[in-house]
């Protein structure tokens, strides 16, 4: 696939974003857009200009803004000198640019302005989410064109920005956009478009009404159905399957977690974030050596202790995963009782044994899960976690498994075995709380820790409040 070779150095690109806006500011600032103010960690902006040179889309989005007083309304940062890379300028910068995009020449190309009007100037009541790449707005844009239209019409987007003080950075920008732009398939969010004027970075994707798995699991009230569980495990699982086994190119995703799994409104998963993916090994090569990137948690131990990445370390990840959609417990949770902080090893115990693996159950189902759904589940998990990577199933295998899954109707609460096995749980065996799950509101916003870092950097994935920020490596 050939996506990334090496960080676009920014510096050059500032530069030529510098000369740009003197000649700009020179004609009486044509463009009618904003001036943005970088703070760590938020977007914000001042107040926008009244431009009545545009069209009359933008025309009207910009009235709109006018209305609002004195209120601030959040814009995409500016870059700063502190990304600059120590590799050193180059005067050829924008042109490597425009050479690594080219791969993604179907891409719609989008103005700042343009999207500066599609989400209502960036203001508060489209933001979506931020983390450390920045923010996340709705939009809404053509039907099959870039020009913003009225909010409710056209198609609906997400639009994510990049904050120049996170740790994402331009590089992992293009890797997004050379990935999303080629890989297609109905498992995998859809990259609409891309913004890069002076030193603004933007992708704009399709809208996931229904937001993230994370959020379904951990910050609802209700929990999801055990029948849509098993439908976005093996939505997942299909993603991550076309990655490995059937895209032209092998790909590996690297960072397989519950909030980068994002739900249409049919609870379809699409995967989301392709910041830190990487080009499989080929030829006689095993494994892709690296920098560890990631959420602890998540990430396979051989890779965390080594470096060495293939593809059967997003198979644990998704063993991770499914774990979290069997339990209702999060990957990492220092609230719960000592042994219990890791899911993986509190789990470990119960995945092999016939009677125990009710333990796992997310006692919110209150038995409305199918038995025998749960205990393939179960085995299935096992095998997706095992310490000896090539013990690990293909992504296709466990399509295959989870397929027969989705419609099983032997539920637990009709059954005497069920009973018997809450009774036992309400007699007190030490093993689990009595009601099997501990509140999530003492929990950190995220309740996951990061790998070895730089910094605090996070991916915002679009279409979900991002909690406080996982840390990755650029």
């Amino acid at each position: 696939m050939g996506l990334i070779a090496d960080a676009v150095q920014v510096e050059g690109l500032e530069n030529a974003g510098k000369e740009k806006r003197k000649k700009s500011k020179k004609q009486g600032d044509a463009t009618g857009c904003w001036k943005g103010f970088r703070l760590k960690g938020i977007c914000i902006s001042s107040r926008p200009k009244v431009d009545t040179s545009n069209s009359s889309a933008i025309t009207n989005c910009e009235s709109k803004s006018t209305n609002d007083g004195s209120r601030d309304q959040p814009v995409v940062p500016v870059i700063s000198g502190s990304t600059t890379t120590s590799i050193g300028e180059s005067s050829s910068t924008t042109s490597r640019v425009g050479d690594e995009l080219k791969i993604a020449s179907q891409l719609r190309k989008f103005t700042f302005n343009d999207l500066k009007c599609a989400t209502r100037n960036f203001r508060p009541e489209s933001l979506l989410g931020e983390g450390g790449f920045g923010c996340v707005f709705k939009g809404w844009i053509e039907e099959n064109g870039t020009a913003p239209v009225k909010p409710g019409t056209g198609l609906t987007v997400a639009v994510k920005t990049l904050n120049h003080d996170g740790h994402q950075g331009h590089k992992e920008w293009l890797a997004e956009v050379n990935f999303l732009g080629e890989l297609i398939h109905p498992n995998l969010v859809k990259l609409i478009g891309y913004c890069i004027e002076d030193d603004q970075r933007m992708l704009v994707y399709e809208f996931m009404s229904r937001g993230s798995l994370e959020s379904h699991l951990f910050r609802r009230s209700l929990p999801l159905p055990w029948s849509t569980r098993m439908k976005i495990a093996l939505g997942a699982a299909k993603g991550l399957a076309f990655l490995h086994e059937e895209a032209e190119r092998a790909v590996i995703y690297r960072d397989f977690k519950t909030s980068n799994i994002l739900l249409d409104v049919d609870y379809n998963a699409k995967l989301s974030d392709f910041g830190l993916a990487k080009d499989a090994p080929e030829g006689d090569k095993t494994h892709v050596s690296t920098r560890v990137m990631g959420t602890y948690g998540y990430a396979a131990p051989e890779y965390v202790m080594t470096g060495h990445l293939t593809s059967k370390s997003d198979v644990y990840s998704f063993g991770v995963v499914l774990l979290e959609m069997m339990t209702g417990r999060r990957s990492m949770d220092k609230n719960r009782p000592n042994g219990e902080h890791n899911l993986v090893e509190w789990a470990r115990p119960h995945l092999g044994e016939r009677r125990r693996f009710y333990r796992l159950i997310d006692p919110r189902l209150e038995g409305n899960f199918s038995i025998k759904g749960a205990q393939k589940s179960a085995q299935l998990a096992q095998r997706c976690l095992s310490r000896d990577p090539k013990a690990r199933p293909l992504m296709s295998e466990v399509v295959e498994a989870l397929k027969p899954l989705i419609h099983l109707k032997d539920m637990a609460s009709s059954s005497p075995l069920f009973h018997t096995m809450q009774a036992e749980r309400a007699g007190g065996s030490g093993q689990m709380p009595r009601d099997g799950f501990k509140p999530q509101s003492s929990l950190r916003r995220d309740g996951q820790h990061p790998l070895r870092t730089l910094s605090n950097g996070s991916h915002a994935s679009p279409y979900h409040q991002t909690p406080t920020p996982n840390s990755k490596q650029a």
